[in-house]
């Protein structure tokens, strides 16, 4: 059985695929090498003779054709990802997300049906959620909940109309998983496409002035998950798809604040630094936490990588990435 996985050489790509190399799967990997490389498939032990590669433009459907010829299972990660600035700081960016998401997805899909793919799974994200329930403390989302309205900008809207889409294929197995704050070994520490703690993380490890500057308050609120947890998440999500798609919500359920994660990281440092909070930008929602009881009992699944070892683990990586 070959199975591809789409952004295979990015962040959680590569988690799923060392998963899936260690169940003994014949792994192709489909991603433009061009802009990612594999570094981070290296970071975690893989070599690059225990996978095929498929260099593909995603929005292109010629090539996406031919990248999945004879495939039987397909993980779709790929996208446009990055921070809030990145993806939400101009309008052209925005739109610039959600088009570019938009063909990659619709191509996929298309020619998963078309060569009679048996099983797909799909990346989404808790930026489906409507944003107005995601500007108070404590918001927890259920994924019976859902309305179909006021995602997170173009990213949110696309991954939106992504779910629509998978709702209407026949003929193929599917699984939906709405993430939440993955972090963990080979996310972007980049200060142009970092999130949270991957920023913290590198401001941390860089800093010389005893200062590091978080943008808010530090009471805002995210579901960080390691991303091992994730990738476990996604191929036991595999073993229940259906038709229609099964959604489930992948996160650790429990919500943590800016500020603790920015405190813990710098503790981890060993450092002597001031953490000074700046409410003058922009920090996206106040709260979104993932109620993982779908995923708990249909997957049988549970998050096994606490904050604080996380935490630990991304630090030793960065550093070892920063410090060179």
């Amino acid at each position: 059985m070959k199975t591809a996985v789409t952004g295979g050489t990015g962040f959680i790509g590569s988690h799923v695929v060392k998963k899936l190399l260690e169940q003994g799967r014949q792994v192709i990997i489909v991603a433009d090498f061009a802009r990612l490389g594999t570094e981070n498939l290296e970071n975690l032990g893989i070599k690059s003779s225990d996978v095929e590669f498929r260099k593909v433009d995603l929005t292109e459907y010629c090539q996406t054709q031919t990248a999945l010829e004879g495939i039987d299972t397909v993980f779709h990660l790929a996208a446009v990802v990055g921070n809030l600035q990145f993806l939400h700081g101009t309008e052209t960016a925005e739109l610039l997300t959600l088009q570019r998401n938009l063909s990659i997805d619709t191509n996929v899909f298309r020619v998963c049906q078309e060569k009679g793919v048996k099983r797909l799974l799909y990346a989404s994200s808790c930026a489906v959620y409507p944003m107005e329930r995601q500007y108070g403390h404590e918001a927890v989302f259920v994924e019976s909940d859902f309305t179909a309205s006021n995602p997170d900008g173009g990213y949110g809207w696309s991954k939106l109309m992504a779910e629509m889409q998978l709702g209407w294929m026949n003929g193929i197995e599917i699984g939906i998983a709405r993430i939440y704050s993955a972090y963990g070994q080979n996310e972007p520490i980049d200060e142009g496409r970092a999130h949270a703690i991957g920023d913290l993380t590198r401001k941390i490890i860089l800093d010389t002035h005893g200062e590091i500057i978080v943008y808010g308050d530090g009471t805002q609120s995210r579901d960080f998950l390691y991303a091992s947890d994730c990738a476990d998440a996604f191929l036991r999500l595999e073993e229940k798809a259906t038709t229609p798609p099964i959604i489930v919500n992948i996160g650790s359920g429990k919500p943590v604040s800016i500020g603790s994660v920015a405190e813990k990281l710098v503790a981890i440092s060993g450092k002597h630094i001031k953490i000074r909070y700046d409410s003058s930008r922009p920090t996206g929602p106040v709260s979104r936490t993932a109620d993982i009881t779908h995923a708990k009992n249909i997957l049988g699944w549970n998050p096994s990588v606490s904050i604080d070892d996380g935490l630990k683990m991304i630090f030793t990586w960065a550093k070892s990435k920063l410090e060179y």
